[in-house]
């Protein structure tokens, strides 16, 4: 079975490899958020500070890894930083399933971050590579979905692993053992260069200034939607609602995220260059939805639209940020626009509690208040910025040719 790039043709295998980069770059983390009340058994004498040390610094040591990989994919071999990194990532998974001490973990768990943040920009710089137009606005779209629908499957995963012995969750990081199986196939069938057509190759240098644009409006929106995976737990309880219930809204927030990207350029056809505009005001009412309305329905449907909004917008951002690259500068420009991701998830909490600690309140509402009204105040500068670059989408993201698009990158 062929698989049409825009380019030409590679072999399904080819395209299970790539849609594998894409699964994996979701796992750190994951495998010690359901032990984490247990740490004070697992290990008796394990301080604070050594429990905030093991979630945190993993993923603070993506964030710089990510940028470096970038960095290194320019004028590299990035098939090699994909087989180091996975490499790493695959044999940092494998020692934390024989980590008996809390040090030895964090320090484990630190050496599988720099594997993670160096396969995360290739993860997209491997789909830009490989397909053009709207193949690859497609194909970004899928990428998110089986990036969000792994992080899905592997939190259930891990949770029920959990419950039989805390080394179990970590047999999820095993996974990129399989990414490993199939890089070969990707030295067999490398990419082809993009075609003469390309507004890729109108480009001598990176935008910066677009650059910044995507990366401050790509934290935006990230560090809005987070609230729902930070605190939908805190006003759950707030509301009296089974705890129970606060799991089953982050999963229905995830899912919706994943639903956008196998249907990425039918969405856009549609709502062709009001498609940001739009999806900042369904996140906007889902947040403000999931807070105000005060009854389970309100919330699944708030946690519902703002995935729903998140999973349109985040592939668009990712292939805005190769069209304002040359062919070989496009993975180092989505690994700045993907380390802003890594970086509002690390500083979201941080920066709510500062605006609770400005507005002197700690209602559980405030979190999805301020973030609602952020995505709203987003929405109006949109519509009137709306032939923005940035925010705008111009016609060669809904033309319905197969052929490679013209210069997305040239509009005001």
């Amino acid at each position: 079975m062929k698989i049409s790039t825009g380019k030409g043709q590679i072999s399904l295998v080819v395209l299970v490899a790539i849609w594998s980069v894409s699964a994996i770059v979701s796992l750190p983390g994951l495998a010690i958020s359901p032990i984490l009340g247990d740490l004070n058994k697992i290990f008796p004498k394990a301080s604070e500070l050594e429990i905030q040390m093991l979630t945190s610094l993993p993923s603070l040591l993506i964030i710089p890894f990510v940028l470096i990989a970038g960095h290194l994919s320019v004028g590299k071999d990035k098939l090699k930083i994909l087989f180091a990194g996975t490499a790493i990532f695959f044999l940092s998974g494998v020692a934390c399933l024989f980590a008996n001490s809390m040090v030895g973990l964090i320090v484990i768990s630190c050496v599988l971050g720099i594997g993670a943040g160096m396969v995360v920009p290739l993860s997209t710089g491997l789909v830009v590579d490989y397909f053009t137009g709207e193949r690859r606005v497609h194909q970004l779209g899928i990428s998110s979905a089986i990036n969000n629908l792994t992080l899905v499957i592997a939190t259930a995963v891990t949770g029920y692993l959990a419950t039989r012995h805390w080394h179990l969750p970590f047999l999820v990081y095993l996974l990129p053992g399989v990414t490993l199986l199939l890089i070969p196939f990707l030295y067999y069938q490398k990419s082809a260069p993009e075609p003469k057509e390309s507004d890729q190759l109108r480009n001598t240098h990176i935008d910066l200034h677009r650059l910044v644009a995507l990366m401050v409006l790509y934290f935006l929106i990230t560090f809005a939607v987070l609230v729902v995976s930070y605190y939908a737990g805190f006003l759950v309880n707030e509301y009296k609602m089974p705890s129970t219930f606060s799991g089953w809204l982050i999963s229905l927030f995830f899912l919706a995220i994943v639903l956008p990207g196998f249907f990425l350029n039918r969405i856009i056809g549609v709502l062709q260059g009001y498609s940001n505009i739009v999806s900042l005001a369904i996140m906007a009412i889902g947040l403000l939805l999931f807070g105000l309305g005060k009854s389970p329905a309100a919330m699944i449907i708030g946690s519902i639209m703002a995935g729903l909004g998140y999973g349109i917008m985040q592939p668009i951002i990712y292939d805005k940020a190769a069209i304002i690259a040359p062919p070989h500068l496009a993975t180092l420009a989505l690994s700045y626009v993907m380390a802003v991701n890594y970086l509002a998830i690390v500083a979201c909490p941080f920066i709510l509690d500062g605006f609770r600690h400005l507005f002197h309140t700690h209602s559980e509402l405030f979190p999805f208040l301020f973030c609602g009204a952020l995505l709203a105040i987003m929405f109006i500068v949109a519509v009137v910025g709306r032939r923005n670059w940035t925010l705008g989408l111009d016609d060669s993201y809904y033309q319905k040719s197969d052929k490679p698009t013209p210069n997305r990158a040239g509009n005001a």
